[in-house]
């Protein structure tokens, strides 16, 4: 059995999800805070994967990398990176689709938390990056973990994005849902079989273990 595509899988999800948190949480934390008229059309914009077809971004993505597009010719000429039919391509695309299952759970964490406790930090002297680093994500750690789950599991789940803007090349863009499509396709349902039993069961031990440790119930196993 070939276990590329999975490692593939597994490999793009990690990567995503890392750049992603680094990503999103000064990003929440803005969203949260700012009265900038932008707010709306640019949560409007993180929230279009959630409702927009996933062929429809990937083509998007597909015609924007390219290079015969300018911006894709720019993109391979002064950064060196081609990012159509490549793993660089896959995490780029994968970091914009997946976006708003990171932003808007630690966003929501972020807003529930009570103001005193930000203005509590800004008495003692403390900046705003250290309130955020220091204070407030101490204290939303289940929303930081819903939305690293669900980044994660979103991306390792992704077929038509990952489809469109990597293709099915082995060893280097074909991850586990196009391997399963493709298993299918060639009427090999054992392989097929394979490879979402092992998606199915690894994304469910995460969400399981999330869903433990924000209820709390390992505290009161170990208890």
């Amino acid at each position: 059995m070939n276990w590329d595509p999975l490692l593939i899988t597994f490999k793009l999800a990690v990567v995503t999800t890392a750049i992603l948190l680094v990503i999103s949480v000064p990003l929440a934390y803005w969203m949260v805070n700012t009265k900038s008229r932008s707010k709306p059309f640019i949560e409007t914009l993180i929230s279009m994967p959630l409702v927009l077809p996933p062929t429809v971004l990937g083509f998007y993505f597909l015609v924007a990398f390219s290079p015969g597009n300018a911006f894709g010719n720019w993109i391979n000429e002064w950064l060196g990176l081609k990012l159509v039919f490549s793993f660089e391509g896959l995490v780029v695309a994968s970091i914009i689709y997946s976006l708003p299952f990171m932003v808007h759970p630690i966003q929501s964490g972020l807003s529930i938390l009570p103001h005193s406790l930000t203005e509590a930090s800004q008495v003692m002297g403390k900046s705003k990056w250290t309130t955020l680093f220091k204070v407030l994500l101490p204290n939303c750690k289940a929303s930081l973990l819903t939305g690293i789950v669900l980044a994660f599991a979103h991306t390792v789940g992704e077929f038509g994005v990952v489809l469109m803007i990597g293709g099915s090349i082995p060893g280097k863009t074909k991850v586990a849902s196009i391997a399963i499509y493709d298993e299918v396709e060639a009427m090999n349902y054992g392989a097929a079989n394979f490879y979402a039993a092992v998606l199915f069961v690894i994304t469910f031990c995460i969400l399981l273990m999330v869903y433990l440790i924000n209820g709390g119930y390992l505290k009161r196993f170990w208890k």
